[in-house]
């Protein structure tokens, strides 16, 4: 009854995929502790489980404007925007680090990525500039501090704060409040907008380093490229396709959509 209620209020306060995430931690857990003889059974074994949606939201062109133009000029704004711009995941770039910029390109190892995979991300012009903004900072200890955005001894955290104050400066700037969107969605929607101006689907997945699709099963054992050159045309023609909707003006690239 005390697992069950704890999962319940955790869902209630902060949503059924949050309290589903508790509920296997617990459960995990209570495992570790049957296998070291610390308990005689794992009461999590029962309990239900939230019934979790799929999201599928896809920011529009107008919102995506309102967003990039209402964002501060500090971590948060740079770090929204970089989401947008490569598709990554929010703690990929929240905790991006100096020594992970190689040149023109972010280098992810595989201990920071989702798939254990390592993962390049080449960087378009905006992306680049957005990187060579931001100040290289020290750690109180006096030594150069390897994390680019956060402050203290780790990464940039303050996600529900800043995007309260986001949130209200955009319903300043556009009169109303924009439905409910979250970080994760940039890469939904970058990974959609990519297709609609003719990305193929296999780069797509090499942006986002998805190991699906095309490269899942047989085909990813003998299909060894990683799509280098492809990855950085499919990225910088994203990078404008999106500074033209987020500035007001004509793309230079023509969308299939469009196009047909």
């Amino acid at each position: 009854r005390d697992i069950a209620t704890c999962i319940a209020a955790v869902a209630e306060k902060a949503g059924a995929v949050t309290g589903n995430r508790v509920r296997t931690s617990l459960s995990t857990f209570f495992s570790w502790a049957m296998m070291h003889g610390l308990v005689e059974s794992n009461p999590v074994i029962g309990t239900a489980k939230n019934r979790e949606h799929s999201r599928e939201r896809v920011l529009e062109p107008a919102e995506l404007r309102a967003i990039w133009n209402a964002l501060p000029d500090n971590h948060f704004g740079a770090i929204i925007k970089l989401l947008a711009l490569t598709g990554q995941r929010a703690d990929e770039i929240a905790a991006l680090r100096w020594s992970e910029i190689r040149d023109d390109a972010i280098l992810l190892p595989g201990e920071r990525t989702k798939n254990h995979r390592q993962h390049i991300v080449p960087l378009s012009v905006p992306a680049l500039r957005i990187l060579d903004a931001q100040a290289r900072r020290v750690t109180a200890a006096g030594e150069l501090r390897d994390l680019i955005f956060g402050v203290g001894d780790g990464a940039f955290s303050g996600w529900s704060r800043s995007k309260e104050k986001l949130s209200a400066s955009i319903t300043v700037a556009i009169g109303k409040p924009l439905p409910h969107w979250t970080p994760h969605d940039l890469r939904r929607t970058t990974a959609t907008g990519m297709a609609e101006i003719g990305i193929q689907p296999h780069v797509i997945e090499a942006v986002l380093n998805h190991v699906s699709g095309h490269k899942a099963g047989v085909a990813g054992i003998y299909n060894r490229s990683s799509y280098e050159r492809e990855k950085r045309q499919a990225l910088d023609l994203w990078a404008e396709h999106l500074l033209s909707c987020v500035e007001g003006r004509e793309s230079n690239v023509t969308s299939l959509r469009h196009a047909r």
